[in-house]
């Protein structure tokens, strides 16, 4: 049994906390509270969409909870550590350990082939070449491009780019995956073919998916819906799961 499959086996298992999280940016002379007393769980197996208007404090959150950025006040906990005590170093080991990130852009190199983006993060772990090119096939395949390894970014559609995305931040095995808007470049077909791909993913893997958007379609794909308005986070009651359909 691989280290995935034991992870499935502890659904339900808290990943991510976070304790009265706090984040203050000065403009001029004024503070903007971005976020205010935000406390909040993540386990693993939950599919999270947190869903608000631009300037809600979505990104944010999120920098926050993937140690890209620190807090004002408060805590964020991945499984147990606190990440206040770790230095800068550790940070970075931690995010390429422990969590894969989609963007809204998909952030693709564009001189490498969908095989060498996806194989990039074990470049930097020092993978051998082998079990690299494995896991990559592998992953392509699984997010239905194994066929296009060889096309560079500009030869792919965005839901293609997307896949691609996808399946970078998900080679190393992490535990938590971030994506910041993952389906606003695409149109509203290739979207719902792209959540439909994460929300299977996280079926299979167990890993635990935050997705943020200002989309309310896309909130039909969450196992949790949270509403961020002016920095204040609200748990929202289930939803049909569209995922099913």
């Amino acid at each position: 049994m691989d280290s995935r499959s034991q992870f499935c086996h502890q659904r339900g298992t808290t990943f991510l906390e976070t304790r009265d999280l706090e984040k203050e940016y000065r403009a001029g002379t004024q503070i903007v509270r971005a976020l205010r007393s935000v406390t909040f769980t993540a386990r693993s197996g939950d599919f999270v969409v947190i869903n608000g208007p631009s300037g809600s404090g979505k990104t944010t959150f999120l920098n926050l909870i993937s140690a890209i950025d620190r807090p004002t006040r408060g805590d964020v906990l991945i499984e147990g550590q606190s990440t206040a005590r770790l230095n800068e170093g550790q940070l970075a080991t931690l995010r390429k350990e422990k969590i894969g990130l989609v963007f809204q852009s998909f952030n693709l190199i564009p001189v490498l082939t969908a095989m060498e983006n996806v194989e990039y993060p074990l470049l930097l772990q020092r993978v051998p070449r082998a079990q690299r090119k494995q896991q990559v096939r592998a992953l392509l395949a699984e997010v239905g491009i194994g066929e296009l390894e060889n096309r560079r970014p500009n030869e792919l559609s965005g839901g293609q780019r997307q896949r691609v995305a996808i399946a970078r931040a998900l080679v190393s095995q992490p535990k938590m995956v971030l994506a910041d808007e993952p389906t606003a470049n695409l149109d509203s077909e290739t979207g719902r073919i792209v959540m439909q791909l994460m929300r299977s993913l996280n079926d299979e893997h167990c890993v635990v998916f935050i997705v943020v958007t200002h989309d309310p379609e896309v909130a039909a794909y969450a196992r949790r819906r949270i509403s961020i308005r002016d920095g204040i986070l609200e748990e929202l009651p289930d939803v049909v799961d569209a995922s099913a359909a």
